[in-house]
């Protein structure tokens, strides 16, 4: 049996689930180390505020930190919620007693509103516990309270940190979140600044501190720098806040299970895509529906909304003699031309998540008909100006059709070969659609 690195995390728990002991529990749980806990408050929280809380005794937060490193290897901690100076004091007496590497998140307020920190326990988090920290990670606004600045500006910001360092923590990563989405991470050993530039994402944000503080102590505990780990810690926050969830009436927490579940869906989505190439590959009478120019077959992930996020062969699938062969790989980005028509497709009903095109005929259109497949169309000649064809097409023959059908078709233009379009909701599907199109297409010409 393994062993995994044990991150030890000290913090409030948000009975909402978005924050605090909670995130810290998911994240650490995520990122494949196992998560211990020392609860110092226990809030009642939900999306929109803090309505109140109750600090657990100094004896009792010592009593689950002894239980736990007494029995556990726990190098690495975090800390969250330290509401009272006494609290701040047991922590400080909890990190010289086991050594451990603490990183601090000086929580002051929640995201929803509500503070988190007595201001007279400030001074206790400055004198007591940083000096005895690795890193410290605040964003704007707690900087500005622990520097006694008001920043405006990153080079205020760098000022800060060092201003902040001389509390004796090592390292200062001021979160940029409420600036320009740049991270400042300050190294006083070195003297030295690190920036990590990001860009504004749209999402709940709530418990994105207790993300990154959790995601950094458990990144550092596998033997990353601080500039690798707070690199991969912004990006795991970024991934939590895009795939934030809606459950309240107020901020939405992060999901920090967000990246494991993308992860999960492109895995599925290759799986399938293989098993639909194979299907077309297989069967002979695949050959009878390839297209000039080749075709391609394509399947997105839920929720999809770039080309970045549809897998396509990156080559195409063309006709050799009497068979279709592929020719590349199945990654994503691979297609354009068929995976806009997904995204399009994917606007108006999101399940249709896969297409594949073949070969333009009016003996084909027939065979749809005959096999009972919704069939609609769009002419290439009413195309405005400054449109995407596949994006403007499909979405016209969408509209006309009043849904996403099963096979959408043009007859072509100038330079452009006429084509078929088969849908369907996932990869293997639209392959067996084709060659249904096929078989019946290959009986008629044996007749």
């Amino acid at each position: 049996m393994s062993k995994v690195p044990v991150i030890l995390t000290i913090a409030g728990s948000d009975s909402g689930g978005g924050a605090g002991i909670e995130a810290d529990i998911k994240t650490i749980s995520t990122l494949g180390l196992h998560p211990a806990c020392a609860i110092t408050s226990v809030t009642s929280q939900n999306t929109t505020g803090v309505l109140s809380a109750y600090d657990i005794p100094c004896e009792v937060i010592k009593n689950q930190a002894d239980a736990v490193c007494k029995d556990m290897n726990i190098q690495w901690a975090k800390s969250g919620m330290l509401s009272s100076s006494a609290i701040i004091s047991t922590v400080a007496d909890i990190v010289k007693e086991y050594d451990l590497k603490l990183v601090v998140d000086p929580v002051m307020a929640a995201e929803a509103g509500g503070d988190l920190l007595r201001k007279d326990a400030i001074s206790t988090l400055k004198e007591e516990l940083l000096p005895i920290s690795q890193v410290v990670t605040p964003n704007i606004n707690e900087a500005n309270i622990l520097s006694g600045m008001q920043i405006t500006n990153t080079e205020e910001a760098k000022q800060a940190a060092k201003v902040i360092a001389r509390t004796g923590v090592r390292i200062v990563i001021i979160t940029g979140g409420h600036l320009d989405a740049t991270d400042i991470i300050y190294d006083s050993a070195n003297n030295t600044y690190t920036m990590i530039p990001g860009t504004f994402v749209k999402g709940g944000t709530h418990g994105s501190g207790c993300t990154y503080s959790s995601a950094l102590a458990s990144y550092l505990a596998q033997g990353y720098s601080t500039d690798e780990a707070a690199k991969m810690a912004k990006g795991f926050v970024v991934d939590a806040i895009e795939g934030s969830l809606s459950i309240g009436k107020g901020v939405g927490p992060v999901n920090q299970l967000s990246h494991v579940l993308h992860s999960s869906e492109k895995y599925n989505v290759l799986h399938n895509m293989k098993e639909a190439v194979e299907i077309l590959r297989e069967r002979k009478e695949m050959s009878y529906l390839i297209p000039e120019v080749g075709c391609n077959i394509a399947m997105a992930v839920q929720d999809a909304t770039q080309t970045s996020e549809v897998a396509a062969v990156t080559g195409r699938i063309v006709r050799v003699r009497d068979t279709a062969q592929v020719v590349g790989d199945i990654e994503f980005g691979a297609s354009s031309h068929v995976a806009r028509i997904i995204l399009a497709a994917m606007k108006h009903e999101p399940g249709y998540r896969a297409s594949v095109n073949i070969r333009y005929s009016e003996e084909l259109v027939d065979i749809c008909r005959e096999l009972n497949f919704s069939i609609a169309s769009f002419s290439r000649e009413e195309e405005p100006e400054d449109t995407h064809t596949m994006d403007w097409g499909t979405t016209d023959a969408i509209q006309r059709h009043g849904s996403v059908p099963d096979i959408i078709y043009d007859k072509g233009g100038v330079g452009k070969e006429p084509m078929i379009r088969v849908m369907g909701h996932n990869a293997t599907e639209v392959a067996n659609s084709a060659i249904k199109i096929a078989e019946r297409y290959s009986a008629m010409k044996d007749q």
